[in-house]
């Protein structure tokens, strides 16, 4: 049974592109390696994890047993990793940094989870819906937040045609408890948790410079946006409802198609008909993104959903990956939402 899953995935051979994951035992980690072992071009060469150094990632992921067995090192052997092609660093923030570094310095190019380059000139912002061109040529990438990648999807596409108000942005945003990490922690305690709806943070939160920064230079203004982050007691998803004021009056129906022509070629959104709006249900599992669109008096709203996990990290990672080294952009991402 093990060898006729290896075999259809082509797990293990020398073919595919070599790829090596720093962090690989969290939820990021976790998943990256749910599509990774899918996709038809890679070849997973090594995992750090300094919990579980030396334990079988299967071990660790038993739900990954039979697709992918090897060992788990600690990143303090990193001297004596095999070279590779491209590196995830799943890492923490400020401490991905350092190792990107050294991942650079062997010729690898780097997808970073962390929010240390993303407002940064040195790496390119890993968004393909806005992004590509400098996606497809860098070495280094910073993969987007998950609260950031709903509100800049949801807003992109007003803020090209310069019809943002640029003081104007609200979005509040509900968030499944997998986007606070794996770490045990007392909020995330089933008690604590279970039956909840809790406000992350009221005055600041590391993504909002980032919506900000990336907004401001589609709109051609300084944008200031008020993000509310909760989490909710649902394993993965993230629905964002945003809101916003445009600086001249228009019908839905003239926003909705400037969403349809800006979003015409992406694999990974869906703008839904006007009238229609958002699950999370419906993307759970997926890298897509779901848009539905409305007026409540002169205030236009977006609402977005996406998994956090996936289209929010490592869906957006792999999406990335494949532009870096020109493979098809969904390659290994063709798996819809698990319903019900």
């Amino acid at each position: 049974m093990i060898s006729r899953i290896k075999a259809h995935y082509n797990f293990g051979t020398t073919m595919g592109i070599k790829v090596g994951i720093l962090g690989a035992t969290g939820y990021t980690g976790s998943e990256l390696l749910r599509l990774l072992i899918s996709h038809n071009g890679v070849d997973i060469s090594w995992l750090t994890s300094e919990k579980f150094a030396s334990k079988k990632i299967s071990e660790v992921f038993p739900h990954l047993s039979g697709f992918i067995d090897i060992k788990c090192v600690s990143v303090r052997k990193l001297s004596e990793f095999e070279r590779v092609d491209l590196v995830f660093s799943c890492l923490p923030h400020v401490t991905s940094k350092h190792f990107v570094k050294k991942m650079l310095d062997t010729g690898a190019r780097v997808v970073d989870f962390s929010s240390d380059y993303r407002l940064s000139k040195e790496a390119a912002y890993g968004l393909p819906e806005i992004n590509k061109d400098e996606i497809i040529d860098a070495d280094l990438i910073a993969n987007p937040g998950c609260y950031a990648t709903s509100v800049i999807l949801g807003l992109a596409p007003l803020a090209s045609k310069g019809l943002l108000v640029a003081d104007s942005v609200v979005a509040d945003i509900k968030s499944g408890l997998s986007g606070g990490g794996r770490a045990p922690s007392l909020e995330h305690h089933f008690s604590e948790s279970n039956e909840a709806i809790n406000i992350g943070s009221v005055s600041e939160h590391n993504q909002k410079p980032e919506i900000e920064q990336k907004l401001s230079k589609l709109l051609g203004s300084n944008i200031k946006a008020t993000f509310i982050p909760h989490t909710v007691p649902l394993d993965r998803g993230i629905l964002a409802t945003i809101y916003a004021r445009l600086k001249k009056k228009t019908s839905l129906n003239k926003v909705h198609e400037i969403y349809k022509k800006f979003y015409n070629q992406q694999n990974f959104i869906r703008l839904l008909d006007i009238g229609k709006y958002p699950s999370t249900k419906n993307v759970k599992y997926s890298n897509m993104c779901d848009i539905g669109l409305g007026f409540q008096d002169n205030v236009f709203v977006a609402v977005v959903a996406l998994d956090n996990l996936g289209k929010g990290a490592s869906g957006q990672a792999v999406q990335n990956m494949n532009l870096m080294l020109d493979f098809p952009e969904s390659e290994g991402l063709l798996s819809t939402a698990i319903y019900p």
